[in-house]
């Protein structure tokens, strides 16, 4: 062997090239050489991976929240209706020439009846109202709070059914977005003390 030789480990190297010993040499990342790559880390504080860094409210959540606030809307909608129709109809029927007491005892009863339901309607609007507006703030109880107020809307739709579809599907999203891994996160973070 003669020291120029390429095939002589103690020979001069070429240029630009290191010894062949040790760990071979990359020049880029190439897949499966090295060490295996680490798995993201989650930041159990929200995003700043500190104590009260802020969290951005997840989809699934501002999605319930709309809900609600449309829901919410729709009732108090509908408990004016309903009280301004039961005024309209005793009206009706004061100016229907009927005289009889049987009647305007009927029309008493159907008036109040409907006030009732008109004014149990503006509460649970208002309810979700105040549920919807505590999505920001809230804690767990806002949470429990809203599954509880969609399980009574889902209850109430099923007695409605052909009618009451909608708040049927809208209620069973309210209680599946609030119910996930992400909204129970968000209800449960760690407020910011001011």
């Amino acid at each position: 062997m003669s020291f120029g030789e390429p095939n002589n480990p103690y020979g001069q190297q070429p240029q630009g090239q290191q010894p062949g010993y040790g760990y071979p040499q990359q020049q880029g990342q190439q897949p499966g050489y090295g060490y295996p790559q680490a798995p993201p880390i989650q930041q159990p504080y929200g995003a700043g991976g500190y104590p009260g860094a802020t969290m951005e409210m997840p989809g699934g959540v501002k999605s319930a929240r709309v809900i609600l606030w449309i829901m919410s809307a729709l009732n108090v909608l509908g408990a004016f209706a309903v009280i301004g129709l039961s005024f309209t109809l005793d009206s009706e029927l004061a100016n229907s020439g009927t005289s009889s007491a049987e009647a305007d005892a009927f029309a008493d009863l159907g008036q109040g009846l409907m006030i009732g339901v008109g004014i149990f309607s503006l509460i649970i609007g208002a309810l979700g109202m105040v549920l919807a507006a505590k999505f920001k703030t809230g804690g767990s109880g806002v949470r429990v709070c809203t599954i509880v107020y969609a399980s009574f809307m889902v209850l109430f739709s099923i007695f409605s059914l052909p009618v009451g579809i909608i708040s049927l599907a809208l209620g069973v999203l309210i209680i599946v977005f609030v119910a996930k891994a992400d909204g129970a996160a968000w209800f449960n973070r760690q407020k910011q003390q001011y």
